[in-house]
């Protein structure tokens, strides 16, 4: 019998998997230089979310962020951990994050080519109670030839050259989307402090038997968002019901979706009309990543990888999964909008 337990001396950690896809496409390194120092702040996110409880980090900093959450004090930390990685990686020249208001520009002497749209610490409503969180982020290069602004981040997914979340889950797993390549997945392995290779070109289901969102606010739901729920609930066509599932932390609920398939929905309804999830650092990297695995990401009208932000904390509706499901709501969405 084999033993599965030998110690692998060939392993493909995220950073030989970049440097690799790099080399094929005669890249300058810049791009693997941006990853290991986001891998190195995700690393640090990691070590800190698991001792949060004993090294005080658990409560409320005595704050609000830029959209109006509660900061807690490890929202704090990711942030500093994430920003100050990423300046030191002299690949960036501007980073969004969910914390901060205006648009962080890096000092001259350090700048690069890439722009970085990051949620630090998503989900972080459940930090107190234990449940996954993660970090979302999104690089875009910069296109424009003026100084570093907010205005370089205002890019439609589309130009995405990578995103993908990193999940604090029963383990660390951070996902990978490239513009060159597919979805991949990378765990963090303890014992040697590296990201490595377990899921290559990850494809979503073309249909899945789960439907995922906040019903809390069925008070609010538009029809076609109440018709679409209704035949999740109760098929007409004598098949079995779908599963509800609602996590409440995006990188949850989405890698959950990615890896069983269904659908995840975060509509826009009479309370928030413009939606309530962000599209630089949660929409367009949720979506570019379900894209790349072969789903569907969309507010309902239009894809989400073709809107032109206007805002760099612009708001959006969310639905997104497999394509037989996603198409499905479309088609209810199309039906409502034509009466």
């Amino acid at each position: 019998m084999t033993d599965r337990s030998a110690f692998d001396t060939n392993v493909i950690t995220m950073t030989r998997f970049v440097m690799e896809e790099g080399r094929r496409a005669k890249g300058t390194g810049e791009f693997t230089q941006l990853l290991n120092s986001l891998c190195t702040a995700i690393k640090a996110i990691s070590t800190a979310v698991r001792k949060a409880g004993i090294a005080n980090l658990y409560g409320i900093a005595g704050s609000t962020n830029v959209t109006g959450d509660q900061v807690k004090k490890l929202d704090i930390l990711s942030n500093d951990l994430v920003i100050n990685m990423l300046k030191s990686s002299f690949s960036t020249c501007v980073i969004v994050s969910e914390e901060n208001k205006d648009a962080v520009i890096v000092e001259t002497e350090k700048q690069g080519k890439y722009i970085v749209c990051i949620d630090p610490l998503d989900g972080s409503s459940n930090i107190d109670c234990l449940v996954s969180i993660g970090t979302i982020f999104a690089i875009y290069r910069k296109v424009s030839s003026d100084q570093p602004s907010g205005k370089d981040a205002l890019q439609p997914g589309r130009n995405l050259v990578a995103a993908g979340y990193a999940l604090y889950g029963s383990a660390t797993m951070l996902v990978l989307a490239t513009s060159a390549g597919g979805v991949n997945c990378f765990m963090l392995d303890p014992a040697i402090g590296e990201f490595i290779l377990v899921d290559r070109d990850v494809k979503i289901k073309k249909k899945g038997n789960i439907y995922s969102l906040n019903e809390g606010y069925a008070k609010y739901f538009d029809p076609a968002v109440t018709e679409y729920l209704k035949k999740k609930k109760f098929p007409e066509d004598g098949s079995s019901p779908y599963g509800g599932r609602y996590i409440g932390s995006m990188v949850a609920d989405v890698h959950r979706t990615l890896v069983y398939g269904g659908i995840f929905l975060y509509p826009a309804n009479s309370k928030s009309p413009k939606g309530k999830l962000r599209l630089l650092y949660e929409c367009n990297p949720m979506a570019f990543v379900i894209e790349k695995a072969g789903g569907i990401a969309t507010t309902g009208h239009q894809a989400i990888l073709d809107i032109v932000p206007e805002d760099i904390h612009q708001r959006v509706p969310v639905v997104l999964g497999s394509p037989d499901d996603v198409k499905e709501y479309l088609e209810i969405v199309k039906k409502h909008s034509a009466k």
